[in-house]
């Protein structure tokens, strides 16, 4: 009993550890201001490393091709040449459309072709980046950044196809076409938040990369490229309710009549795609953190 009761009281004696102290990340959210002054701080410190980036994903995109800047040309020749040998041989029936059909199949896929790249730009660019993002801190931003400007930089390209156009079809300039790229940038930013917004789960699973090619594929039939503008019927519904369609429609026909079928749809879709490339900005700068972290263990 005796040596019961010395260990009971040194037990009572003995001091307390002190409580543990588990830290843990701050949410960012919790402070809006400070998160944003942060990413605009990224945003303006990536401006070099997002050229740097650019031009070396340019020179090797062209550096290992034979054939190099023509492949710019290519898709929108070879659908101008299917879809208008199918439409003279009357397999396919097209509606009036505003240009000559061939300028208007070309026109449209180079349009149509500059939105794929901005969705793939990103999935494909923060994929082939895992090395580099797990081993490296730098501001992720200058990734989407490079891959935006290669988008247009490809376009640029394309602009040889569409003077091109303008010349052997004479079609008339109308001061419309000084507007034209700011439908364009719509478009670009349109597929630039939709890869943006894929690109985490890209890097996590590579069933997004292999679906985006296949709801591209597909997406390509709801939107007008081949064909004018559906008026009846639900396949008509689905071509005006993809959000594709009107921010399309209007660079072409800025770029070429002038006169702006439908202002409304454009103007819609263009104020979702701003506030999406915000939130989607915000949704990519928490995500890229967790996503580092498991590619990295």
């Amino acid at each position: 009993m005796k040596n019961y009761s010395a260990r009971r009281r040194t037990d009572l004696q003995r001091p307390e550890l002190p409580p543990a102290i588990v830290y843990t990340p701050e949410n960012l959210l919790r402070h809006p201001v400070h998160l944003f002054k942060l990413m605009w701080r990224d945003l303006l410190a990536s401006r070099e490393l997002a050229w740097r980036l650019m031009v070396r994903d340019i020179s090797a995109q062209y550096r290992q091709s034979f054939l190099g800047f023509i492949w710019a040309f290519l898709p929108p020749l070879a659908m101008a040449a299917g879809f208008t040998l199918a439409s003279e041989s009357n397999i396919i029936k097209i509606g009036v459309t505003d240009l000559p059909y061939p300028a208007y199949v070309m026109f449209s896929t180079a349009l149509w072709q500059t939105f794929v790249e901005a969705v793939n730009g990103p999935v494909q660019a923060i994929n082939l980046s895992k090395p580099m993002l797990a081993r490296v801190n730098f501001p992720r931003e200058a990734i989407i950044l490079a891959k935006v400007g290669e988008v247009l930089f490809n376009f640029a390209i394309k602009l040889i196809l569409i003077v091109g156009l303008f010349v052997w079809y004479q079609i008339p300039m109308r001061w419309t076409i000084l507007l034209a790229p700011v439908a364009l940038v719509h478009l670009i930013m349109l597929g630039t938040l939709i890869g943006t917004l894929l690109s985490p789960l890209g890097v996590l699973y590579q069933d997004v990369s292999k679906g985006l090619t296949m709801v591209t594929n597909f997406w390509l039939f709801l939107t007008p490229v081949v064909y004018p503008v559906p008026n009846e019927g639900t396949f008509g519904f689905l071509v005006k309710l993809n959000p594709v369609t009107p921010l399309l429609v209007t660079t072409r026909e800025l770029a070429t009549t002038g006169d702006i079928s439908n202002a409304c749809g454009f103007w819609v879709v263009s104020v979702i795609t701003l506030v999406g490339i915000l939130l989607t900005w915000v949704t990519f700068r928490l995500a890229m953190p967790y996503v580092i972290e498991r590619v990295s263990s």
